[in-house]
């Protein structure tokens, strides 16, 4: 069930819908079930999507943090991305990193983290895994969000509780994100580990 945003949040939320619409942007929802979530955001393939990203989520008013690589998060506008709900990740250190994040969500009552399951903008062939091994072991669902350059729709188009068995979830994955094209379409990952 889509969400009718004319009637949620407050002022900022209404800006921001006003904001993309103006540039031709429709932000869709579909409310989360659980005060928990692992959120992906797919096609990840240009500078753009940030902040139109930024601007979506202020329009549905569910505060969604992100990860992001420590170097973002340097001056000058490192106080900005942590304002914004960014944690700061160290990606050349490998140790404890889906431990680390799963902790999060059992110390929280209520954390909506943003990963990009490509890991990059660049064409990459493949997902990286480390979203699913968070949502699996912290037992949260994912949301599934999304933007469509050619449609000019940005939003969360669903929530889906992770079996564990890779190959079905991924096949659910595929299905659910058909059709939604980045704005440089061939960098976009394709749905499937290594």
């Amino acid at each position: 069930m889509t969400a009718n945003l004319n009637t949620q949040g407050g002022l900022l939320s209404r800006l921001c819908r006003a904001l993309l619409g103006l540039f031709g942007w429709r932000v869709l929802l579909v409310p989360p079930p659980v005060p928990k979530a692992v959120v992906i955001f797919y096609p990840h393939t240009s500078n753009w999507d940030f902040p139109i990203g930024v601007l979506a989520r202020a329009a549905v008013a569910i505060p969604i943090g992100f990860i992001g690589k420590d170097s973002l998060f340097r001056p000058p506008f490192g106080g900005l991305f942590r304002w914004l709900g960014g944690i700061p990740v160290n990606r050349r250190e490998r140790t404890g990193f889906v431990a680390a994040l799963a902790a999060l969500f059992t110390r929280r009552d209520s954390l909506y983290l943003a990963i990009a399951p490509e890991g990059t903008r660049a064409r990459g062939d493949h997902w990286k895994s480390g979203f699913y091994r968070v949502a699996l072991a912290a037992g949260v669902p994912l949301g599934l969000a999304f933007i469509d350059y050619p449609r000019r729709e940005v939003g969360i188009l669903g929530w889906l509780a992770l079996t564990g068995n890779e190959a079905e979830d991924l096949a659910q994955l595929r299905a659910l994100y058909a059709g939604k094209r980045g704005r440089i379409a061939e960098n976009a990952g394709e749905i499937r580990f290594r």
